[in-house]
C-alpha cells in the first residue's frame, strides 16, 4: 500500500509524487505525534498540579531537563525530513532536469483566466518572440517570419496534450498578474510572474485527462481559469501533433 493509499490522497500520476507524498506522510505523522503527545501531557498537568492535591503554590519552578530533551528530539526528527527526504528530493528535481531533446517542452502563458500553450513542432525549436509584434491576433507576440514559426503548435486555450513514458518540460510565465500553474496528480504547483520564464519538469505515468488549476489568486473569476492537460499513448499524440501541424487545422479529440 503507498502512502497516497494510506493518507487519502488524491489520485497520483507522476514519477516524483511518490516522494512527495511520502515526504507528507511523515510531516504528518510527526503533528500527530506531537499533537498527541502535548495535549496528553495538558491532560495530565491539569490532574497532576490541580489544586486539591496542590493546595500550596510552588515558586521554585522545573527543575527537570525533560522537555528541553523532548525539544531536542523533536528538531533532530524536523532535521531528519529536512536533511534526509526534503532536500534530497528538491536536489533530484533540480539536479536531474532533463534536455529538451528528451522531453516534450512546453510554452506555458498564463493571462487572466486562461492557459496559452504552444510546442515546437517538427523541428524542435520555437519561433522568435518580440513585444513589439503582440496584438489582438497575435496575443504572444511571435515573429510570423521566422521560419522556426511556421510548424509550431498552438493548441486552443486551456487545452495541453503530452505523450505517456516522457518527461514533460513546461516554461512558464505570464501576461498580466501572478497565476499559480497546479496539476495535483502530478503534484506540481509553479507560481507563473511576470517578467520570468520558470522551467518545470516532470514525468506522467497514467494516461488520462486531468485538471489544470491556477492555484494563486488572480482576478473576479480566478475560479474560472481551468485547463485540461491530456496524457495519451505515443501513437495518439503523434497522430495529435500531425493533426495540429496542418494549416487550419481544429482540436483533436481523445474521448
Amino acid at each position: 500500500m503507498s502512502f497516497s493509499d494510506i493518507m487519502g490522497m488524491p489520485l497520483l500520476a507522476s514519477k516524483h509524487g511518490a516522494e512527495v507524498d511520502r515526504l507528507i506522510f511523515y510531516i504528518h505523522a510527526l503533528m500527530a505525534a506531537l499533537f498527541v503527545g502535548w495535549l496528553g501531557y495538558f491532560f495530565l498537568t491539569l490532574i497532576k498540579f490541580r489544586k486539591s492535591a496542590n493546595p500550596k503554590a510552588s515558586y521554585l519552578g522545573v527543575t527537570s531537563h525533560f522537555s528541553s530533551y523532548l525539544e531536542g528530539f523533536v528538531a533532530i526528527i524536523e532535521a531528519v525530513l529536512l536533511i534526509g527526504f526534503a532536500v534530497p528530493m528538491w536536489a533530484h528535481m533540480a539536479d536531474g532536469f532533463p534536455k529538451d531533446s528528451d522531453a516534450t517542452v512546453i510554452r506555458v502563458t498564463a493571462e487572466q483566466f486562461a492557459w496559452n500553450a504552444r510546442y515546437p513542432g517538427r523541428d524542435g525549436k520555437f519561433g522568435q518572440q518580440d513585444i513589439k509584434l503582440a496584438g489582438a491576433s497575435n496575443p504572444l507576440g511571435y515573429d510570423p517570419k521566422d521560419p522556426a514559426s511556421k510548424d509550431d503548435i498552438i493548441p486552443p486555450l486551456n487545452e495541453m496534450t503530452v505523450p505517456l513514458g516522457k518527461p514533460v518540460i513546461a516554461y512558464i510565465t505570464s501576461k498580466d498578474v501572478i497565476h499559480s500553474f497546479k496539476i495535483l496528480p502530478f503534484r506540481v504547483t509553479q507560481d507563473a510572474i511576470p517578467g520570468l520564464v520558470i522551467p518545470l519538469w516532470f514525468e506522467p505515468t497514467k494516461p488520462g485527462r486531468y485538471i489544470l488549476n491556477c492555484a494563486q489568486l488572480c482576478g473576479n473569476s480566478h475560479y474560472f481559469m481551468r485547463g485540461t492537460f491530456n496524457v495519451v499513448s505515443p501513437a495518439d499524440y503523434e497522430a495529435w501533433v500531425t493533426e495540429k501541424s496542418k494549416a487550419g487545422s481544429g482540436p483533436v479529440s481523445f474521448e
